[in-house]
């Protein structure tokens, strides 16, 4: 099947930690990955961002990135996107109605990338799927006036919700929150993004630990909503561990950065400063080394529409802590895989981690368990086929039905 995925400020080739590249670029490319693997041709259309870019590039992967002309050749922040929307669109519609490579079905990442998916998908008859990966209504929630989105996010995301051929969500909260903004739940499809398992395994080689310390990792872009400032907090609770912050800028640069900044004077204001350590973005084939360092991985986001972070370690034999929002709560079973607690409360996560640190049999029973779920549940091949089965039905719907006299 001929599949074009859109995705307008998140290059699956994009080096990760940045404000805006983090799980969405790694759920692309990984997805395109699988796909290609699985014999479909596939296409990734993300804005031209430099003027050193090539019109297009086939990875080593199997899938072909294009990069589209739509506003300046330069990085600009994904919240001042939405005015080239239309000439992305436009674009598109060009390019897959000139005759030559035309996709069978479009599957838009971003709700921005929707809004082009849709209009191009009108004008040439290619049905659309849309997959959120996170929505204006929890956003507003959480950040109040610090939230930059465009205005009429959420009633766009409503808009395509009741217009796209098929919503593909990603866990039950996404569907809840989508049915509280009106959208029928009869229009969705459930599937989980999915884990890397050759890259993230329990056997590989680990990161230096510090000497007679547990070790208690937390990973994620340097951005507030992530929650380190709660997992600093809850390390006054745990005396004999060492928290490792991987993410960021790279550690040359981590210094300059001003979260960071505000990490580390938080730290030492807790009395933690000597057990807190930042260690800036790692490259991606270096992320399996620092899950299977850990003796816990803590996920204390606010707010999450997924998290892969979790899913990778699980993948690398490691319980979690999480908190207890988005897609986490379908990642991580309580009390079998790892420890759910409240969002935004160090207190709780304090409690957990410490309580889960000083009991070994249950810290493998999990480790166990969250492995068996990883490759049970999140392989990407499982995801990839199962996307395959909605892009089939949204193609077969759309084929003319034939009368038979």
């Amino acid at each position: 099947m001929r599949i074009a995925m859109i995705s307008e400020h998140a290059s699956p080739l994009a080096v990760l930690g940045g404000e805006d590249a983090g799980g969405q670029n790694t759920h692309v490319a990984e997805l395109a990955t699988a796909l290609a693997a699985a014999g479909h041709d596939v296409r990734v259309y993300t804005r031209r961002d430099s003027v050193a870019l090539p019109v297009s590039v086939r990875t080593a992967e199997g899938y072909e990135v294009v990069h589209v002309p739509a506003g300046p050749p330069e990085p600009v922040g994904k919240d001042t996107l939405l005015p080239y929307m239309e000439p992305f669109a436009d674009w598109l519609a060009r390019w897959w109605g000139s005759g030559g490579w035309a996709p069978e079905v479009a599957h838009a990442h971003f709700w921005m990338s929707g809004l082009a998916a849709l209009s191009a998908g009108r004008r040439t008859g290619v049905p659309v799927v849309q997959t959120y990966h996170a929505l204006g209504t929890v956003k507003r929630r959480h950040q109040g006036t610090r939230d930059t989105s465009p205005a009429g996010r959420v009633d766009y995301e409503r808009a395509l919700g009741v217009s796209v051929d098929r919503i593909v969500a990603q866990s039950r909260d996404e569907v809840r929150e989508l049915v509280a903004m009106g959208v029928p739940r009869s229009r969705m499809t459930v599937v989980p993004s999915g884990v890397n398992l050759r890259a993230f395994t329990p056997v590989g080689p680990v990161a230096d630990r510090a000497d007679g310390l547990a070790r208690v990792l937390t990973v994620g872009r340097l951005v507030e909503r992530k929650g380190f400032q709660e997992v600093i907090r809850a390390m006054r609770a745990v005396p004999d561990a060492e928290c490792v912050v991987v993410g960021g800028p790279p550690a040359g640069a981590i210094d300059d950065d001003p979260h960071a900044r505000r990490l580390r004077a938080l730290a030492a204001a807790c009395g933690v400063a000597d057990r807190v350590r930042l260690v800036g973005a790692v490259p991606r084939e270096e992320m399996g080394r620092w899950y299977r360092s850990a003796d816990i991985l803590v996920a204390a986001p606010w707010y999450e529409p997924f998290g892969l972070t979790p899913l990778e370690g699980m993948a690398c034999g490691v319980p979690v802590v999480g908190a207890a929002v988005g897609g986490i709560v379908d990642t991580v079973v309580d009390g079998l895989t790892g420890d759910l607690v409240p969002p935004r409360d160090p207190d709780a996560l304090g409690t957990a981690i410490r309580r889960l640190l000083t009991d070994r049999e249950r810290r493998f029973a999990y480790a166990t368990a969250a492995l068996d779920r990883a490759r049970e549940r999140y392989s990407w091949t499982r995801t990839a086929g199962q996307l395959a089965e909605v892009y089939a039905a949204v193609t077969a719907a759309r084929r003319p039905t034939r009368v038979v006299a």
